[in-house]
């Protein structure tokens, strides 16, 4: 078994619903940022000490963090109130909150050119609410508001391409967004699995990894939108995430609550990790090659070190 638990990180308990949902890591100041969704609220944990810090409150519903390192910028998406948070590490209580679509979920960044996308999950009983937001950082407004066919999932950007992707649940689609006119929708792909759902992408090989509420992942060309392998997982996925260094994939499930591994460049899965039911989200630490599982019955973080 190349993943071994290290220890456990406890968390301030839930004080509603909802848990945890998308994390990242700024790894110049080994600052890890997880949405503690349940506390309306973004727990900050010390990624070279495996120790909690703070919560910053204040960000109703949140559901994800995203970082960017180029830019120093921490971003977050406050489903509760249909804004996106902008703030530098350290600095975490000077954000400023720009308005967007409804219900935002996954985010992605174009660093070169300072524009942020919040896919908007919507309201399916809302014709139109189905969106995903084009934000200008240095303008600190929305620039566009895209439609999208469906409720969507994750959003990537690729900067050797520079698009955007982002999942679609139904139809089952990932569509592209070109950088250079992010205004509308350029192409979208057909996926022929049920619910796309995680999303990251293999510079590498140029393929999209897109984990599936079908039980399955999904290796897409990203130019072509070609399926160029498969892999059958555990149960139904949430987030995923890609090591570069070590080539293999770590997928949340929370039922029944594992993290599968999956060798990207063989497609096969390599491991089933127990993380506890309901853990549906991770963080990688790409710098140190150790993986955060967030547990929700017992308000902690597991960590496990990738010896690969």
């Amino acid at each position: 078994m190349a993943m071994k638990n290290v220890g456990y990180i406890d968390l301030p308990e839930h004080r509603g619903a909802g848990g945890f949902d998308h994390a990242d890591i700024h790894a110049p100041s080994d600052r890890l940022y997880v949405a503690h969704t349940a506390n309306d609220a973004l727990d900050v944990i010390d990624s070279a000490r495996d120790r909690y810090i703070e919560s910053v409150s204040g960000l109703k519903a949140v559901a994800g963090a995203l970082v960017s390192e180029a830019r120093g910028l921490v971003f977050t998406s406050n489903r509760g109130e249909n804004t996106v948070s902008v703030f530098q590490p350290h600095a975490e209580r000077d954000a400023f909150k720009i308005a967007v679509g409804m219900q935002p979920n996954g985010l992605a960044f174009d660093s070169a050119r300072g524009i942020l996308i919040a896919a908007n999950v919507g309201d399916p009983a809302i014709p139109g609410s189905h969106t995903v937001s084009v934000v200008d950082i240095a303008r600190r407004k929305r620039i566009a508001e895209i439609e999208v066919p469906g409720r969507t999932r994750w959003a990537i950007y690729d900067g050797a391409l520079e698009v955007f992707f982002v999942n679609i649940a139904s139809p089952a689609r990932i569509v592209v967004i070109d950088a250079r006119d992010p205004t509308k929708v350029s192409k979208a792909y057909e996926v022929p699995a049920a619910g796309p759902h995680g999303l990251d992408i293999d510079l590498a090989t140029g393929r999209l990894l897109c984990a599936c509420d079908a039980g399955v992942l999904l290796a897409i060309d990203a130019v072509s939108g070609r399926v160029r392998g498969e892999v059958s997982l555990s149960g139904v996925p949430d987030v995923i995430f890609h090591n570069p260094r070590s080539g293999r994939l770590y997928v949340a499930i929370g039922d029944p609550g594992v993290m599968d591994v999956v060798d990207i460049g063989a497609m096969r899965r390599e491991e089933v990790v127990p993380t506890e039911a309901g853990a549906h989200t991770l963080a990688l630490d790409r710098k140190r090659n150790k993986v955060y599982a967030f547990l929700p019955q017992s308000h902690r973080a597991a960590v496990f070190q990738d010896t690969v």
